[in-house]
């Protein structure tokens, strides 16, 4: 029986007094692909669209970082420290080099491992994020607590305000989305705690508040895929210009009529860009290798 994000179990990776609930399916044996994922997010908030898609040709892992979901400890109030115990999760698998698919707050940690452990990332994918200092940021709390609101007197979700945009095919593909992340019916992941929510979110403003230095981002050297969508209510769009602006070797895809998880409603199309990214990875390493031997 084929493996998929809707059937594959969680396990524990316990080190150094920590204890982190992950899942992983794919081919193992290449450079696996390291999902972190955003505000209130555990386990079963990865769409499966996307997910099984990679892991056609990729061994994929996705976890709670600390005190997330089923994961154990207290989830700290810095972006920093996630970024330091999402190494030590990694470390924990034994894992030499990896590529990394941050989300919103992942998109956030996944350059800070990268430009402390160059030799670890080979490359990334940063989706409805930001760079320190990004615009709108700070604001994150009043965002959420707006779409708290609105999806109560509306009946819906919340992340059909926080994730698309309002037009009636942006909402169609919320409703998709759900649909999708509700296919998991056994052996789902633990509620996210209001704690870590509010950890999160004084993350998420002091990480708002650090005034920009584009010199931080200017030495990550990795390839980086960049992508958001054109309405992003939280961490509006023009973060990831910024960002993109910033890293030497990026790529910028901004999806029309989208929000925060344009990389959602435009799921065939992001896989298809990671396809592309794979193979420009694959031709350049090839090019390099050549022009060494010659």
């Amino acid at each position: 029986m084929t493996t998929t994000y809707q059937t594959v179990p969680t396990t524990f990776s316990t080190t150094r007094g920590y204890s982190f609930a992950y899942r992983e399916l794919g081919p193992k044996g290449g450079v696996p692909v390291v999902l972190l994922t955003h505000l209130t997010a555990n386990l079963d908030d990865w769409d499966p669209a996307i997910i099984d898609g990679l892991a056609k040709n990729h061994h994929v892992i996705a976890f709670n970082n600390t005190g997330v979901g089923a994961s154990g400890g207290k989830t700290p109030a810095s972006i920093e420290e996630m970024a330091q115990d999402a190494e030590i999760f990694i470390d924990s698998l034994g894992f030499k080099q990896v590529d990394l698919f941050g989300f919103s707050i992942g998109g956030f940690i996944a350059p800070l491992i990268a430009k402390k452990r160059p030799t670890l990332v080979r490359r990334m994918v940063l989706t409805g994020t930001s760079a320190f200092g990004g615009v709108g940021l700070s604001n994150i709390n009043t965002v959420f607590q707006d779409a708290l609101k609105r999806a109560g007197q509306h009946q819906l979700h919340p992340k059909h305000y926080l994730f698309f945009s309002t037009s009636p095919a942006s909402q169609a593909a919320a409703d998709a989305f759900l649909e999708r992340l509700a296919e998991r019916t056994e052996n789902r992941d633990a509620p996210t705690s209001m704690e870590t929510i509010q950890a999160q979110i004084t993350a998420i403003v002091k990480w708002g508040s650090t005034p920009y230095d584009k010199s931080f981002y200017a030495s990550i050297k990795q390839p980086v895929l960049i992508d958001n969508g054109d309405k992003d209510v939280m961490a509006p769009t023009i973060n990831s210009v910024t960002l993109f602006q910033g890293l030497p070797d990026a790529k910028l895809s901004i999806f029309p009529d989208a929000g925060h998880g344009g990389i959602f409603q435009y799921h065939e199309e992001f896989l298809k860009q990671i396809l592309d990214h794979d193979v420009t990875l694959h031709l350049n390493r090839k090019l390099r290798d050549a022009a060494a031997g010659s």
